[in-house]
């Protein structure tokens, strides 16, 4: 076997969802690990963040990839468009490109990528289409890659698990369109790392497809019944004969967290059966045993229940934004902003832990009615509204989402900034400082940031800034209140249910 401890694999999408849980597995099988991401900052609070080399860079910028790829035996492409907008395709192949070139200059020795399940000889959705197209455009460059081929990825966190459990949850009569009865391979994140820790020490996977999916073949129908048998739930399937991708993303829209831009090009790719069609994973990799969908199941719902959540799709920056890229904020001219603060007889500590237990299940502890209300007309108007809760029931780190939040800084027993991702007209955060006084006590700063654009900007600032300066006054009397008596707004227990998981 290769001496790992001297070999240097690099990582994409260490802020992904799949990317996120790849890290640790290969930090713990003894390899050196190096992250190649766009925003440093968004890997604060990762436990494993000491541990690996950090590169700053983007595909799409092919100068930006030179450094980071010296010395790599091995690289992971986890990068990929979740994406209805016209031009997706055409960037993830540049992408791709770029990276295949910049591997086969620096000499690396294999590309692995995690492509999606298919038959490349159907009538594929675009995007379907589009990841192996993909692998196709790694390849170009000459570089040896092994590609994955995998179907839904059955985990605490996957987009597309994720709206199955949704869905299964919160609706006792499900009117299911013609693909619920579509087959497809499920397959468990364990096994899914499993294959991608194992092409590493298996040099016969170089150039090669590697189709890989669970034990089971299923239809989407099935999976929904499955996974309401596992949580004890009755459940019935009412088939109707039209309810097209447009409007079946709609519904998920409503339904669960997924907004409907991310959830159309994974509906609209449910029509094609996505199944394992040969042998070469159980040939080229005998010692990876797929788990069956109730067993995956069950693992996802245990991390769930222990607040064990690793990544989350929304980790990803796909959001009603698009993939915007951080701002850094400033106090310039057209910069709306209003600061609060207010003594607290607390610790920073424990005011830091007030407000980073804001939002989930525990809501905002002032006017919680209002910010429903914002987050129902958020998701009206097609944004991400308050559904997608938060990972964790207590801790947050850069990147995560946090209702309509995205988590943009984290400095623990310091700094906490959210930016909003609802629907605005303008550019929003709002941050949360804890500043150790003398006299044992801390300043609890609370600042909105606004930044409009154009007149619709200023006129939305200035007509609700009645109701936006109740409820943040509110907001911050209770946060001091909260940190006083030395808890962290706990109120609610992890449980399976959807809701702020």
């Amino acid at each position: 076997m290769t001496d790992s401890s001297a070999r240097l694999v690099l990582v994409t999408g260490a802020t992904g969802y799949v990317g996120g849980r790849l890290v640790p597995r290969l930090l713990d099988a003894g390899y050196r690990v190096r992250c190649l991401v766009r925003d440093p900052a968004r890997l604060q609070g990762r436990p494993w963040l000491e541990r690996v080399e950090v590169f700053q860079g983007d595909v799409l910028q092919p100068a930006t990839l030179v450094a980071a790829m010296q010395g790599v035996d091995a690289a992971y492409y986890l990068i990929h468009s979740m994406s209805a907008s016209a031009d997706f395709h055409q960037r993830d192949l540049t992408a791709a490109r770029n990276f295949g070139a910049a591997a086969q200059a620096a000499g690396v020795q294999q590309i692995i990528y995690l492509g999606g399940l298919g038959d490349p000889g159907a009538d594929l959705s675009q995007h379907l289409r589009s990841r192996q197209m993909t692998g196709e455009a790694l390849r170009e460059a000459g570089v040896p890659v092994t590609e994955f081929r995998a179907a839904i990825i059955v985990a605490s966190g996957s987009v597309s698990f994720e709206m199955i459990r949704y869905l299964a949850e919160r609706i006792p009569v499900m009117i299911c369109p013609q693909w619920v009865y579509t087959r497809v391979q499920p397959i468990s994140i364990r096994n899914v790392l499993e294959y991608l820790v194992a092409a590493l020490e298996t040099p016969e996977s170089r150039g090669e497809i590697v189709e890989i999916g669970g034990s089971e073949v299923l239809t989407y129908g099935d999976m929904m019944m499955g996974y309401a048998e596992v949580r004890g739930l009755r459940r019935v399937l009412l088939p109707v004969p039209v309810l097209t991708p447009r409007l079946s993303s709609h519904w998920v829209h409503w339904m669960t967290p997924i907004p409907a831009e991310i959830a159309r090009p994974l509906i609209e790719g449910l029509r094609n059966e996505v199944i394992v069609r040969d042998d070469t994973a159980r040939r080229l990799f005998p010692d990876i045993q797929p788990l069956d969908y109730r067993t995956a199941v069950r693992r996802a719902l245990a991390r769930l229940e222990a607040s064990q959540v690793e990544t989350a799709w929304s980790d990803a920056l796909v959001t009603s934004q698009g993939d915007v890229s951080p701002v850094v904020l400033t106090t310039q001219d057209g910069m709306i902003i209003e600061r609060r603060q207010r003594l607290v007889r607390a610790t920073p500590g424990d005011v830091y832990r007030a407000f980073t237990g804001l939002g989930g299940q525990r809501g905002w502890l002032y006017a919680n009615w209002a910010w429903s209300l914002r987050g129902m007309v958020d998701r009206l108007m097609g944004g991400v509204g308050l559904r997608r809760g938060r990972r964790h029931p207590n801790a947050v780190r850069a990147g995560d989402a946090l209702d309509f939040w995205r988590v943009e800084a984290v400095e623990p027993d310091r700094v906490l900034r959210l930016r909003a991702e609802m629907k605005l007209p303008g550019d929003a955060w709002l941050q949360f400082e804890a500043r150790p006084q003398s006299g044992q006590e801390t300043l609890l700063l609370q600042t909105a940031f606004f930044a409009p654009k154009g007149l619709l900007g200023f006129l939305y600032w200035y007509l609700l800034y009645p109701l936006h300066g109740l409820i943040f006054s509110g907001l911050i009397r209770n946060l001091a209140r909260s940190a006083e008596q030395g808890r962290n707004t706990d109120n609610s227990s992890p449980n399976p249910s959807p809701q702020g998981t």
